[in-house]
């Protein structure tokens, strides 16, 4: 009995933890996102934050209603986000882009790793459905950044 209680205590750890840190990598990407549709002076570039944007803020929006409904309490945590958008806002015209795609590239691989952690530690339907919704995109989203990032050296 006792190591049923852990296991479930874990679990929802492990769910919290998803949660929060995904809502704070999507928030991060959307600032960042939306500073590069308006600071970037490459159109591929600009469509491509524009895309990623949408479709961080539907998952943002999934995960805040899903961790809502487990009373989970999404806060901020993210001294590290906040410099990398500093590192964003600073950076020259030259520069912009490939610092944002690379800012991109991390926050998104950081994405799909909190998915297929919380696919293999959990066993919540709801939160399984979340994953198989949008691992997909995010390596779609992924592939494209790398090869915008190509483009651009």
């Amino acid at each position: 009995m006792k190591n049923q209680a852990f296991a479930k205590n874990d679990r929802e750890e492990t769910e919290v933890f998803f949660f929060i840190s995904t809502a704070n990598v999507s928030k991060s990407i959307i600032s960042k996102s939306q500073i590069a549709q308006q600071k970037s002076s490459d159109v591929i570039v600009k469509e491509l934050a524009k895309r990623i944007e949408i479709q961080q803020s539907q998952l943002l929006e999934e995960v805040t209603k899903m961790a809502t409904s487990k009373l989970i309490v999404i806060t901020e945590i993210n001294a590290t986000h906040k410099r990398d958008l500093y590192n964003i806002l600073d950076a020259n015209r030259n520069e912009f882009n490939n610092i944002y795609l690379d800012a991109m590239t991390d926050a998104i691989c950081d994405q799909i790793e909190l998915l297929e952690k919380i696919s293999r530690e959990t066993n919540d339907k709801e939160t399984l459905e979340l994953v198989l919704r949008y691992l997909p995109e995010e390596y779609k989203l992924l592939r494209e950044t790398e090869r915008v990032k190509k483009q651009n050296e």
